[in-house]
């Protein structure tokens, strides 16, 4: 099963996501060059952005910028 982390720092017009290759998928707000404003994020959604560009290839593929369905 596939669970979506997502920040919880409000709504954006784009999400930076990085789809998981074995547990949870990860997604942050954005603009739309996938820029992710760290200073926006709580402390945990910052450690799971961090963590989600570390493993890369290894546990998510590569990333991609939607557009955001929150709202």
């Amino acid at each position: 099963m596939n669970i979506l982390k997502t920040a919880s720092s409000g709504p954006a017009s784009y999400e930076l996501r990085f789809q998981s290759l074995h547990d949870a998928d990860y997604a942050f707000p954005c603009d739309a060059d996938g820029h992710v404003d760290m200073d926006a994020l709580t402390d945990a959604d910052r450690e799971n952005y961090l963590f989600a560009r570390i493993v890369v290839a290894h546990d998510v593929a590569a990333h991609a910028v939607i557009v955001s369905t929150r709202h």
